[in-house]
């Protein structure tokens, strides 16, 4: 608790390969409560990941939730928002969206337009990730898969 009262605002922390059903996961069970946070909503620059922990940062210190929807595929690469989110006071969640790189490329090829990534992507993603653990700095970690209707269930 803060001295307001309130519970702390929550960092949370999408992970997994593109097409694994990040952005899908944000809209059902966080976008009513968490702001958005995503390289794809901002512009090709070489700052992005700056840009990116100057919105978090921001939001956590207006005291609102923010979720990162990312790849977030290394320690390396959720480091700095798990930072932020320590600094700030903030319950760091990881959110890991388990799938296989055969279910990511089905779900990538249902996308239209600029939501399609390259197959390369998923692959190249795939050799790097690193499984999200607990002594990242997370003060929880949730585990989630696709069902084939589409619902999400905790692993």
């Amino acid at each position: 608790m803060h001295d307001n009262g309130h519970m702390p605002a929550e960092c949370a922390i999408l992970m997994g390969l593109p097409g694994s059903g990040k952005s899908t996961f944000y809209r059902e069970r966080l976008a009513g409560s968490h702001e958005l946070v995503s390289k794809d909503l901002l512009p090709a620059t070489s700052r992005r990941q700056d840009r990116q922990d100057a919105l978090v940062s921001a939001a956590l210190v207006r005291g609102a939730s923010v979720a990162v929807d990312n790849t977030n595929a290394t320690p390396a690469e959720r480091a700095s928002t798990i930072r932020i989110g320590r600094e700030k006071g903030a319950r760091v969640v990881g959110y890991f969206i388990e799938a296989t790189t055969r279910e990511a490329v089905a779900r990538n090829e249902r996308r239209q337009g600029k939501g399609r990534v390259p197959k390369v992507a998923i692959f190249a993603c795939a050799k790097r990730f690193v499984t999200p653990t607990l002594d990242e700095g997370f003060d929880e970690l949730h585990t989630f898969r696709v069902e084939p209707d589409g619902r999400f269930t905790e692993v």
